[in-house]
């Protein structure tokens, strides 16, 4: 029988690499996206099944995961790629902006494993434990300036791994959550001209010389999800090319 995964952010980004890597290995994917015409668009795969959901509403996902468990009974895993960027200065920062990076990036996250766990908790055997990946940042471990709002966000996401991870490994679901450091996406895109961003940058080409694609952190995924992670649990990993690990000054610097 295969193994069924949810994963948030499904139409985009790492997300929609993740579905596609994972419909690839024969995965059912319930694929949660704000966006009905970008999930429409994500896949045609059989085994891909949509999910309409805006992480920030505690009642849609309610209900998103009601009718999952409806359609399967059992999760195998559950991938949390949905997330925004704001950017600004934090004494100017909206109140909105802020509540609403938050709502996604943190409060979105853990409401998607809340509502996920009983049935993760059902897929769980002794030698095959489910699985929680969250999407943290390089954010989190070296912060920007202008992006304090969002690093602040991911490093509640990898705070909330450590404690969840800690709660939840006696009913067999081991929680983990990822670092990327600049990851060639939308998200990105959107915040990459300096003449529109002010003083925030995207952490750039990493050490080994180039940015991340989509695909590189989707592999690291794919190791979590692997017998060979069964042991690997309340952990955030650095997906960054090297990015966090020491200040490279450019050329001619």
């Amino acid at each position: 029988m295969g193994k069924t995964v949810a994963i948030t952010g499904a139409a985009s980004g790492i997300g929609q690499a993740a579905t596609k890597r994972l419909l690839g290995e024969g995965w059912t994917v319930f694929g949660l996206d704000i966006s009905a015409e970008r999930l429409r668009a994500a896949s045609n795969d059989p085994n891909f099944k949509p999910v309409v959901c805006d992480v920030a509403d505690p009642n849609r996902v309610v209900a998103a995961f009601a009718d999952i468990g409806f359609a399967s009974a059992t999760l195998d895993a559950l991938i949390c790629c949905a997330g925004i960027l704001r950017i600004g200065p934090l004494d100017s920062m909206s109140v909105e902006d802020f509540d609403q990076v938050f709502a996604v990036n943190t409060r979105g996250t853990w409401l998607c494993a809340r509502e996920a766990l009983p049935l993760l908790r059902k897929a769980a055997k002794p030698d095959h434990p489910s699985r929680i990946v969250l999407l943290s940042s390089v954010a989190a471990l070296r912060p920007k300036v202008q992006g304090g709002a969002y690093a602040a966000s991911k490093a509640a996401v990898s705070q909330l791994c450590r404690v969840l991870a800690a709660e939840v490994a006696g009913s067999g679901v081991l929680v983990n959550a990822l670092a990327p450091g600049t990851v060639d996406t939308p998200m990105i895109h959107a915040v990459s001209n300096p003449a529109q961003t002010g003083r925030y940058r995207p952490s750039g080409v990493s050490p080994v010389g180039r940015i991340a694609t989509a695909e590189d952190v989707v592999d690291v995924i794919g190791f979590l999800l692997s017998d060979a992670a069964r042991y690997v649990t309340g952990t955030t990993i650095p997906v960054d090319g090297g990015t966090q690990a020491a200040f490279v000054p450019p050329t001619g610097a």
